[in-house]
C-alpha cells in the first residue's frame, strides 16, 4: 500500500467533507446580510445529480431578506465559487445553485484517494467513531425464563441486544450485557412443581428442551385439573351458558394433552398422575413460589437446581449464536438480598402507594399528574394509566417491583440503562418509569430507554409455549445451516466438505440473525425461508457472497493498488461507491446515537447492491490503463472494509469463500 503510506488519514471522509462545505459557507456568510446565526444544515441529496452535499438554508435567508430563494442561491454560489477559485478547499470541486437550493460537488478523485487509503489503512477499525461524551452502558438482553428453550421471539432479542452493544462500543461507550435470569413468579413455581412430581430425573437431551417439554406438560395438566372442577360446579349450579364454554376450553387443552403425550408417554402418564392425585395443586404451585421467595431450603434447591440447568442449555444456544453476556443477575437474589423491600419502602412511603383488596398498589397516574410527566413519556393529557399492583394479597410481590430493583442495581455504576424488551411490555417498562420518578430518582428515570420490538412470525405456525407449541431458537438454527448446505455448492461446487460445512454454518447463522435485525424494531417480522436465505438480495447470504466477491477479486488480482489514478473513476456506480464508503463512519455513527442496528443491516444491502451493479459493468484488474485497474482494485478492497465491518457489528461473520 505504498501509494497511501504518506496520505492522511480520515475516520470520517463525509464528515470531513461536510465540514469543508460548512467552513466555506460561514466565511461566504460572515458580510451576507441577515445571515446572522442562521442554522447551515448540510445533508446528502436525494438524487445523485444534485451533487454530493446541499443545504436549504437560501430559504431562510431569502425570508429574513425579503429576497427570492433563487436569487440569493445564485449569488451566494458565486460568492462561494470565488473561495473555492482561491483554493479553499481539497475536497470541495464546485457549488452550484438549483431552485434556491446549493449543491456541493466534490473532488471526486481527492475524496476517493483519501477515503480508500483511510478504510484500507484503518481497516477493523473504520467506522468507529468515538463519541465526545462515552458513557456506561448497560444493555439488558433476551432475558428468557428458565422455563424452556429460547424461541425465535428470544432471537430477535437476543440479535438486537448483541447489535446495540456492539454498535455502542464501536462508538466509544463502555457497555456491559447483562442476562436477567426470571427465576421467580408463577411459571418457575409451576415447573418446579412438575419437575418435583415426577421424581426430579436426570434431564433427557438438551435440558432446556427438557424442562420446556415438562413444562408445558405440568400447565396442561393443572388447566385440565381447573377446567374440570370448574365445569362440574357450574353443571351442578345449572349454569348451561358457562358450562359450554369451560366445556370447549377442555377440548382444547384436551387436545393439546394428545399431543404432548406424544412426545414423552411415559413422562406424560407419571406427571398427570400425580397431578390427579393431589387434592389441591394450585395450592401447592403457590406453596412452592411462597417458599422460594422465603428462601427455604427445600424450595431454593429444587428451583436453583432447574434453572441453572436451563442456563446451560441456553449458554449453548448463545455460544454458537457468537454472543455472550458480561453478567448473569438472578431476580431471586433481588429479593433475599433485601433490595426488593427497600424498594417497596420507598414506594410507600411516596405517597402515591395504597392499599386495595389486599394488596399494594402504586397510583401510576398520580405520578405522572403530580410531576407533569406525561407529555414527556409521549401520553396524552387524558390518557388514565392502569395502577401498579406491587404485591398480592399474601405479601409475595410481582415481577414489575422486582424490575424497579433490579433497574436500580444496573444503574449503580451506569449513566444509560437500555431494557430490550418486547413491545407488549410497554406498560410495564412504563410502571417502572412512574415507579422510579415516584422514589425521587428522576434522573434514572430519564436515562432508563425501552428499546421495544415487535413479534416474529412463521406463516402457518402458532406459538404457546403453555402448550409446548413454539418454534425453538435451536431448531430454526439447524435448520437454516441444513438448508444453506444444500444452498452453497450451487455458488462454490468445489468445496470440501470440511469448507461447506464451515461455511453453511456462517450462512445459516447469519440469515437468521439478518432476517430478525434488518427489520424495523417497531414492525413485525415474517419469516420465510425464501426471503432469509435469497443469495441474490436482501439477505444476510447476499451480503456475504458480495463480500467474498469483493475478497475473489483482491486475490486474483495477485498484487495492491500500486499507482491508482483516482481522476479514472468516472462512472456513476463508482461515485456511488466511493460517496457510500465516505458515509460508512457518519452513519455507524448515526445508527449507534439512534439505536438503530437495522440502519447498519440496510446500509450493507444498499452497498451490495451498488458493487454487484459495479462487478457487472466495469472491469476491475483487465481494466485500462493500469492505473485505472489500481483505483478499482483500491474500492474494491475499500468496499470489502466496509461490509466486514457492518457485518461484524451485527455479528455476523464475513465469509472471503463461498
Amino acid at each position: 500500500m505504498s501509494w497511501a503510506e504518506g496520505l492522511e488519514v480520515l475516520e470520517d471522509p463525509y464528515g470531513e467533507l461536510r465540514a469543508e462545505a460548512s467552513r466555506l459557507l460561514e466565511e461566504a456568510l460572515s458580510s451576507w446580510p441577515g445571515a446572522g446565526g442562521v442554522s447551515i444544515c448540510l445533508f446528502p441529496p436525494s438524487k445523485l445529480e444534485f451533487g454530493d452535499l446541499t443545504t436549504n438554508l437560501c430559504f431562510e435567508l431569502a425570508r429574513r431578506t425579503g429576497s427570492r430563494p433563487v436569487e440569493v442561491a445564485g449569488e451566494l454560489a458565486s460568492a462561494l465559487g470565488e473561495l473555492l477559485s482561491k483554493g479553499a478547499s481539497r475536497l470541495l470541486r464546485s457549488v452550484e445553485a438549483v431552485g434556491g437550493y446549493l449543491n456541493f460537488w466534490a473532488d471526486l478523485a481527492r475524496l476517493a484517494e483519501l477515503t480508500t487509503a483511510s478504510a484500507l489503512k484503518l481497516d477493523a477499525g473504520y467506522g468507529s467513531l468515538r463519541t465526545e461524551k462515552p458513557m456506561k452502558v448497560v444493555v439488558e438482553h433476551t432475558s428468557a425464563n428458565p422455563i424452556h428453550p429460547m424461541h425465535i421471539g428470544h432471537g430477535r432479542n437476543a440479535f438486537l441486544g448483541d447489535a446495540l452493544a456492539r454498535l455502542l462500543r464501536a462508538r466509544g461507550h463502555d457497555v456491559e450485557t447483562r442476562f436477567y435470569v426470571n427465576d421467580m413468579g408463577r411459571q418457575v413455581a409451576i415447573l418446579a412443581y412438575g419437575y418435583d412430581k415426577v421424581g426430579r430425573p436426570e434431564p433427557r437431551g438438551k435440558p432446556d428442551h427438557f424442562f420446556g417439554l415438562l413444562y408445558a406438560m405440568t400447565y396442561c395438566a393443572l388447566e385440565i385439573r381447573r377446567l374440570k372442577d370448574a365445569l362440574r360446579l357450574a353443571a351442578e349450579g345449572g349454569m348451561e351458558e358457562e358450562a359450554r364454554e369451560l366445556r370447549a376450553k377442555l377440548d382444547e387443552w384436551v387436545f393439546s394433552a394428545y399431543e404432548l403425550r406424544e412426545k414423552d408417554p411415559e413422562l406424560f402418564e407419571d406427571l398427570f398422575s400425580a397431578v390427579e392425585s393431589d387434592e389441591d395443586p394450585d395450592s401447592s404451585v403457590s406453596e412452592v413460589m411462597r417458599a422460594y421467595e422465603a428462601r427455604e431450603g427445600w424450595a431454593t434447591e429444587l428451583i436453583r437446581s432447574i434453572c441453572s440447568r436451563c442456563l446451560e442449555g441456553f449458554r449453548e444456544t448463545l455460544s454458537r449464536l457468537g454472543i455472550t453476556f458480561d453478567g448473569w443477575d438472578w431476580e431471586s437474589d433481588l429479593i433475599w438480598a433485601g433490595k426488593v423491600a427497600d424498594v417497596l419502602a420507598r414506594l410507600e412511603a411516596s405517597g402515591f402507594v395504597g392499599v386495595r383488596g389486599g394488596a399494594l398498589e402504586l397510583d401510576a397516574d398520580g405520578v405522572a399528574e403530580h410531576y407533569g410527566l406525561k407529555g414527556e413519556l409521549g401520553l396524552s393529557p387524558g390518557f388514565k394509566i392502569p395502577s401498579l399492583t406491587l404485591t398480592r394479597s399474601d405479601g409475595t410481590t410481582l415481577y414489575e417491583v422486582r424490575d424497579v430493583a433490579y433497574t436500580l442495581e444496573k444503574f449503580r455504576d451506569a449513566d444509560m440503562v437500555i431494557n430490550v424488551v418486547g413491545a407488549e411490555q410497554k406498560l410495564a417498562q412504563l410502571h417502572v418509569k412512574l415507579a422510579l420518578h415516584a422514589m425521587g430518582e428522576h434522573e434514572k428515570a430519564r436515562r432508563l430507554v425501552h428499546f421495544a420490538y415487535s413479534l416474529v412470525k412463521i406463516p402457518g405456525r402458532r406459538m404457546s409455549a403453555r402448550r409446548g407449541q413454539f418454534i425453538a431458537l435451536d431448531g430454526l438454527v439447524e435448520e437454516a445451516v441444513a438448508r444453506a448446505y444444500e444452498e452453497v455448492p450451487k455458488h462454490s461446487p468445489d468445496l470440501s466438505e470440511e469448507e461447506r460445512s464451515r461455511i453453511a454454518e456462517a450462512v445459516g447463522i447469519g440469515a437468521v440473525k439478518f432476517a430478525l435485525v434488518s427489520v424495523d424494531p417497531d414492525k413485525e417480522v415474517v419469516f420465510t425461508w425464501d426471503r432469509v436465505l435469497d443469495f441474490e438480495a436482501n439477505s444476510a447470504p447476499y451480503i456475504q457472497y458480495t463480500h467474498a466477491r469483493a475478497c475473489s477479486i483482491l486475490r486474483k488480482a495477485g498484487r495492491g493498488p500500486e499507482e491508482p489514478d483516482f481522476s479514472l473513476l468516472a462512472h456513476p456506480l463508482e461515485r456511488e461507491l466511493i460517496l457510500a464508503v465516505a458515509r460508512f463512519p457518519e452513519l455507524v455513527a448515526s445508527a449507534a446515537d439512534g439505536l438503530r442496528p437495522d440502519a447498519i443491516a440496510n446500509f450493507a444491502l444498499y452497498v451490495s447492491d451498488k458493487f454487484n451493479s459495479f462487478y457487472a459493468s466495469l472491469p476491475v484488474i483487465r481494466a485500462e490503463p493500469r492505473g485505472l485497474s489500481d483505483a478499482r482494485l483500491a474500492l474494491v478492497g475499500a468496499v470489502r472494509v466496509v461490509l466486514r465491518n457492518s457485518l461484524a457489528l451485527l455479528g455476523i461473520e464475513a465469509l472471503e469463500r463461498m
